[in-house]
């Protein structure tokens, strides 16, 4: 069940990019995060009552909680970071920074985690960098606006580095809560931490000019974005973390096929070629699981 809740968290992050991309198009990105985020909470949360786990909030320990709070601080920061390199870059620039996160959360997983790193896994990151690499390399498409030259890639790299620290503080902290409330409580510290920013910026004021074509796409970018959580957190509470994360970053295949059909971004030859390296590099992470 763990690998399937895997492959679903993976169609609705491939979503969430290209639904977030097109709603922080005209919003200030840290204003759309947080509006974003107020979406997820709210469903996370009904997901829980749905499920009855609110009733062993009070049973959670004191050291689930750290590392439920501290997975929901590298959680922001990475949503932080990836929608504000969203926002200056193209969709298919930033996804494969993104999904190398996956190299460094198995190797903090073999080192803190103790998940054995065999040669499967060894020759599956490989190719994922060399599949990064080869994507980072391409020419932008040319009808996709660049207007914030090499910024996005400072963005996506803190994204990933986030998002990696995420995996692995959700895989410890996970394991002492249903599934359900654990992405709840996370949820919470994220909007808590999203809307610090929006305010010390003050970037609140500015709701009011939000159009209601962004409104839709950030309202379903956040559905997709809770989809992807609670499918991945159950996930990680019974399948290994150095799995269950490189499942989630087949997302990019959903990411680059959306955003050529509906933001008109296109892929040169040698970052097709990177694109069925970085697959081809997950898929090889599967063996002897």
């Amino acid at each position: 069940m763990w690998l399937l809740c895997a492959f679903a968290s993976a169609l609705f992050a491939g979503l969430t990019a290209v639904l977030a991309k097109i709603g922080v198009k005209d919003v200030n990105s840290h204003l759309a995060t947080a509006l974003r985020t107020v979406v997820v909470a709210v469903f996370s949360w009904l997901m829980v009552f749905l499920a009855g786990s609110q009733s062993t909030l009070g049973t959670v320990s004191a050291g689930t909680w750290l590392f439920l709070i501290l997975s929901g601080l590298a959680t922001g920061a990475s949503w932080i970071c990836y929608f504000r390199a969203l926002h200056l870059g193209s969709v298919s620039q930033v996804a494969p920074i993104d999904k190398s996160s996956t190299v460094l959360t198995m190797l903090l997983a073999a080192l803190f985690l103790h998940e054995p790193l065999n040669a499967p896994k060894a020759a599956g990151m490989i190719l994922m960098l060399a599949g990064t690499w080869l994507m980072l390399e391409r020419a932008p498409a040319a009808d996709v606006p660049q207007s914030g030259g090499k910024g996005w890639f400072f963005w996506a790299v803190l994204s990933a580095v986030f998002a990696s620290l995420t995996a692995i503080l959700g895989k410890v902290g996970i394991q002492g809560v249903e599934s359900n409330l654990g992405t709840a409580i996370r949820t919470l510290v994220v909007l808590v931490m999203a809307w610090l920013i929006v305010f010390a910026q003050g970037k609140q004021r500015e709701i009011r000019h939000i159009k209601k074509r962004t409104w839709l796409f950030l309202i379903l970018s956040g559905f997709a974005t809770g989809g992807s959580w609670l499918f991945y957190y159950r996930a990680l509470q019974d399948g290994p973390a150095s799995v269950v994360a490189p499942i989630d970053k087949l997302s990019i295949l959903v990411t680059i096929a959306f955003s050529r059909l509906f933001l008109g971004e296109r892929l040169s030859r040698r970052a097709a070629v990177g694109l069925a390296l970085l697959t081809a590099g997950t898929l090889t992470l599967l063996v002897k699981i």
